[in-house]
């Protein structure tokens, strides 16, 4: 049953990203996509990770229904400093991957809003013990390439669906998982690139601005 289970939830991540691809083909370099789509994912991950434990903590102290992601930003902004401390960075609730993935269809200025809000993260670290691990971070999402598309709005529309396709991905609860869903995603890419780009053996490894900001990070992130 489990093991059901955990090739079920394999098959529809690797369905999910081959849609990805899909959608991309003929205007993303195999080896370019994925780094858009291991970004992607990180930003998903942080915003989720950040949302779950502030969210732990609140109910914790018996706000049952409190939810970060719908606090105003002038009032989170007051809990930066302890953020920063604590978790190594920050992201204002509007700037949450879920947040930005509902306004994303109706914002005509997608690709500058991804842009400004992936400075804001990394620049959230500045001057703490964390600024050598985010410095970059987000480099390699270049969301004004031509790549995407000639003009604003064809890029936009692939981020768009950019972002609706990492945020349908089945990674729930990353603890309560069956599989390592980030680990699995990763391989998956590789497998699906790797040889075509002629890339080595060593460069199968996540970028190392992937790996060991904090021990919750999934394990395809903490590999060396």
């Amino acid at each position: 049953m489990a093991q059901n289970k955990r090739d079920m939830e394999r098959a529809e991540l690797h369905r999910i990203i081959w849609n990805i691809a899909n959608d991309l083909r003929g205007s993303v370099d195999g080896w370019d996509f994925k780094q858009y789509v291991l970004g992607m994912l990180f930003y998903r991950y942080i915003s989720e990770n950040l949302t779950n434990f502030i969210n732990k903590g609140e109910r914790e102290a018996g706000y049952t229904d409190f939810d970060y992601a719908k606090m105003p930003d002038k009032e989170a902004l007051q809990a930066k400093d302890d953020l920063v401390e604590t978790k190594g960075f920050f992201i204002l609730p509007s700037e949450l991957f879920e947040n930005v993935r509902e306004r994303a269809p109706h914002d005509k200025n997608l690709n500058e809003t991804l842009e400004r809000i992936f400075k804001n993260i990394e620049a959230s670290a500045i001057g703490t013990r964390s600024e050598k691990n985010f410095k970059g971070l987000f480099d390699d999402i270049d969301v004004n390439s031509n790549k995407l598309g000639n003009t604003v709005e064809e890029r936009n529309k692939k981020l768009v669906k950019l972002l609706n396709a990492i945020g349908d991905m089945q990674l729930g609860d990353i603890q309560n998982n069956s599989i390592d869903a980030f680990d699995d995603a990763y391989e998956f890419l590789m497998t699906m690139y790797a040889s075509s780009a002629g890339k080595s053996g060593g460069e199968f490894l996540p970028p190392k601005k992937y790996r060991n900001y904090w021990p919750e990070l999934p394990l395809w992130a903490k590999r060396i």
